[in-house]
């Protein structure tokens, strides 16, 4: 049975994925700052403080990583502490699974994610993807969702007017547009799953890629 942790359960993406892992019968790690209420009777919670984790954490025997850590500025309280969680969180969290022993990662990242970009978010995004690849993972899975749709356990104000309009919009974006979709959680989810043991390298996936039908 593969090991399986995820990174950032507690989040949209990242407990679809624990709950349907565990309908699937694995019994996934759960690592998150807090209690998760209702996790699953065969997962397992790995509760951290990231400050401390930074410093000497260690990750139980894994095979697979699921990086789905994510904040927002308004949120984090600032670009440096969005940073924090989106970028150094992140990258460490991934350098401590390859130490576990992990060969593959599912990362959730952006569309538009991009190094060079001038967008703070983007930028901080696509820096943790070019690390995320110099580390050795033989199977680096990189996902890049318009906006994410489903029930947050946080209020995001302006993600929900995002939908809204996305609603409206979706059907219109169309051919090289399509990536900017808007995308149910639970389906990219689903994706990261069936995708974990598919392929070797570095893959990218876009809104086409994901199991929209």
């Amino acid at each position: 049975m593969k090991h399986s942790i995820i990174a950032g359960a507690t989040g949209l993406v990242g407990n679809n994925i624990l709950h349907q892992l565990a309908v699937r019968g694995d019994t996934p790690v759960a690592m998150a700052r807090r209690p998760i209420k209702d996790l699953p009777a065969n997962a397992q919670l790995l509760e951290i403080n990231f400050e401390q984790f930074l410093i000497n954490g260690e990750l139980p025997q894994c095979d697979h990583l699921y990086l789905c850590l994510g904040t927002t500025i308004k949120t984090a309280g600032s670009r440096d502490a969005f940073r924090a969680v989106d970028f150094e969180y992140s990258l460490a969290v991934a350098k401590k699974a390859i130490q576990a022993g992990a060969t593959g990662i599912s990362l959730v990242s952006s569309v538009g994610a991009d190094a060079s970009s001038k967008n703070f978010y983007l930028k901080t995004k696509g820096q943790l993807e070019d690390a995320i690849k110099s580390l050795g993972f033989s199977s680096i899975n990189i996902y890049r969702p318009g906006i994410l749709m489903g029930d947050r356990s946080e209020t995001r104000p302006l993600e929900g007017l995002g939908k809204i309009v996305f609603q409206v919009i979706d059907p219109l974006l169309l051919g090289y547009l399509s990536p900017y979709r808007s995308i149910q959680a639970n389906l990219l989810a689903s994706t990261m799953i069936d995708n974990a043991d598919q392929f070797k390298g570095i893959n990218y996936f876009y809104f086409k890629d994901f199991n929209t039908n």
